[in-house]
């Protein structure tokens, strides 16, 4: 299996890059990690805002149910925000794990990379990196 069977693009992400549209990828461990909630919802959704007012399609990364997924739902910035730190952080050598589980993750700055780059998103925004 590779590991592209695991991802998932949003209908708008994928219109929007096969128009050759600008998208931004964004990471969400801010929202699990970053800020307390409801704060990191609130945030999460702010910044998509800004990037869509800019003339971009915001692409929020993380791992839903196991799926690589790219664009995630309002719906689902909600859920990983309010699960907060029981939401593992995902960094590229935890990608394999969290799908093989079919569990929730938030995309640290490396792992959203690997997303944004399987999906052919090629513009990145990031709250900051740590460590």
């Amino acid at each position: 299996m590779n590991l592209k069977d695991y991802l998932s693009v949003t209908p708008e992400i994928q219109e929007a890059i096969d128009a050759g549209k600008p998208v931004v990828a964004l990471e969400s461990t801010i929202l699990s990690h970053g800020m307390p909630y409801p704060q990191n919802v609130e945030f999460a959704h702010k910044v998509e805002e800004i990037v869509r007012a800019e003339g971009a399609i915001p692409a929020t990364t993380a791992i839903i149910g196991g799926k690589l997924t790219v664009g995630i739902t309002p719906e689902e910035i909600d859920h990983l925000g309010k699960k907060g730190l029981a939401v593992t952080k995902v960094s590229r050598r935890d990608i394999p794990v969290v799908c093989a589980k079919g569990e929730d993750g938030a995309t640290t700055v490396a792992a959203t990379m690997i997303l944004a780059d399987m999906a052919g998103v090629k513009i990145f925004a990031t709250g900051g990196i740590g460590g």
